[in-house]
């Protein structure tokens, strides 16, 4: 039924319809303490993993080959972001909603710190520019911009990069499964990579695709691909289905068979962050049969893969055996921890910790940087005691800190708020009926007031009162089928 029908339909039943039964964008939800406590603890760790190096190199030598600190503190992130991502997309409803909150969420700071990062390699604070960079910095910044340049055999500009690509990993699988119908089946995404891990993902070649086809042609069918899926998002219909199924198949060859570590770690990544998902639709009252043993087999498929595949590439025996035990014992604490701190969801955090949580992507991304000047002011730890050294520590988190702090303050928060402003924008845009403009305000009130005094009468003369209510229903049911053409899909 054209618009014009249903807007005569809605003067003759007197009253307007209610909306469509399709998602509007909802407030956004309270944050939750105890998951900002995680991330600045995660935060915390992962900038102590990296400062072990140019301060404590006993730590390195005595602990780092039973407990890797990094590796926790990334698979903490990893749990959280499985915890609340696929949420974000269903309780907004929209995917052009989310992606554009996504964009504004990570791109801004992320271009910051990849612009410091490409200064302090070309002047060489410490580190160089990768080769693969260096050699061709035209792919490498298609790369970049895809955030899959670790799926892509490009290394990144700041090495705590990696992770991001498989945040983007897990952002178009959960998209594809939205715009699927199959966002619940966050259990079977678990096992299917769990199971992966252990079974075939030592036998999947890393980066072979880069090695067969090139690495700059990849790179260009990852951009076209990526940008088509984006134009479909837009575009609606079953061309959404197409273009969000094709990234997410994309994603997926390029997780198995062109990650620059192990193919079984990648996968063991991924089934952590759908853990993380499941464990939410446990807190929400949605259990399953079956779950809770689902779920224990994650940590476990991770520590097997680790032992049965060894790291992935080229390793003395030694190193190996320390990267599979600092592996295990990673994942078992990553997961106590996470599942310690769900059990006190409901107890206040320390404020500390949840502030560290607020600011923990712009610790994250910048504190690289920080250890870059460390390491060249302390090229022979040996030389300071270890007073010095703490003291040191001391004010390198004091100096990350502080620039988080103001990163958070006038790049994230603006460009967050602003990501925010579009959504709804793009939202109200795609809600307008087709061929629609905007009401006039005086047109509107009239009918209103119109409508008013049209249930004040009990509705327009000869509709009775179940006629008047199955006509309305059946407005409504058309109204909302006339708006299902672009927008059904991401609901």
């Amino acid at each position: 039924m054209s618009v014009d029908v249903v807007e005569r339909r809605r003067s003759e039943i007197g009253q307007e319809a209610p909306p469509p039964a399709r998602p509007r964008p909802s407030s956004p939800a309270p944050r939750q303490g105890w998951l900002d406590a995680l991330r600045g603890l995660a935060a915390v760790v992962v900038v102590f993993e990296h400062c072990l190096d140019a301060l404590f190199p006993e730590v390195r030598a005595g602990v780092s080959p039973w407990f890797n600190f990094g590796q926790y503190g990334v698979l903490v992130f990893f749990l959280v972001s499985g915890y609340v991502v696929p949420v974000s997309l269903e309780r907004r409803g929209s995917v052009g909603g989310f992606w554009i909150n996504r964009v504004f969420r990570l791109y801004p700071l992320w271009l910051v710190a990849a612009a410091a990062g490409t200064v302090f390699a070309v002047v060489g604070v410490y580190s160089r520019l990768p080769p693969r960079v260096a050699d061709d910095p035209g792919t490498a910044l298609l790369a970049h911009l895809t955030m899959l340049q670790d799926f892509l055999q490009v290394d990144g500009v700041v090495n705590v990069f990696w992770t991001l690509s498989y945040e983007m990993v897990f952002y178009l699988l959960v998209t594809a499964m939205f715009v699927a119908g199959a966002h619940r089946a966050s259990t079977t995404g678990m096992l299917g990579f769990a199971v992966a891990a252990v079974t075939v993902g030592g036998l999947l070649p890393a980066g072979a695709l880069s090695r067969g086809a090139g690495t700059a042609q990849v790179v260009v069918i990852t951009v076209v691909v990526l940008l088509a899926a984006a134009v479909s998002v837009a575009a609606g219909g079953r061309a959404r289905v197409f273009g969000t199924v094709g990234a997410a198949v994309l994603a997926l060859v390029l997780l198995g068979v062109n990650s620059r570590i192990g193919a079984w770690q990648s996968l063991a990544i991924l089934a952590t962050m759908f853990a993380g998902t499941v464990l939410y639709r446990l807190d929400q009252g949605r259990r399953r049969r079956g779950t809770t043993w689902a779920l224990a087999c994650v940590p476990f498929a991770s520590v097997a893969a680790a032992w049965a595949f060894g790291p992935g590439w080229g390793m003395p025996g030694d190193q190996a055996l320390a990267f599979t035990r600092g592996w295990s014992t990673a994942v078992a604490a990553a997961w106590a921890t996470f599942l310690a701190a769900r059990l006190l969801r409901s107890r206040p955090m320390p404020r500390v910790l949840v502030w560290l949580g607020l600011v923990s992507y712009s610790v994250y991304l910048l504190h690289p940087l920080a250890v870059q000047v460390l390491r060249r002011l302390t090229m022979d730890p040996g030389r300071f005691s270890l007073v010095e050294r703490l003291a040191m520590g001391v004010l390198l988190l004091a100096v990350v800190l502080a620039c988080a702090a103001l990163t958070h303050r006038f790049v994230e928060r603006p460009a967050q708020s602003l990501g925010r402003r579009l959504s709804r924008a793009a939202h109200a845009m795609s809600s307008r009926p087709p061929g629609r403009g905007p009401e006039p305000a005086r047109a509107q009130q009239d009918r209103q007031q119109q409508g008013g005094d049209q249930r004040e009468r009990g509705g327009e003369p000869g509709l009775g009162g179940d006629r008047a209510d199955r006509a309305r229903r059946e407005e409504t049911r058309r109204v909302a089928d006339g708006g299902r053409s672009g927008d059904a899909l991401a609901r």
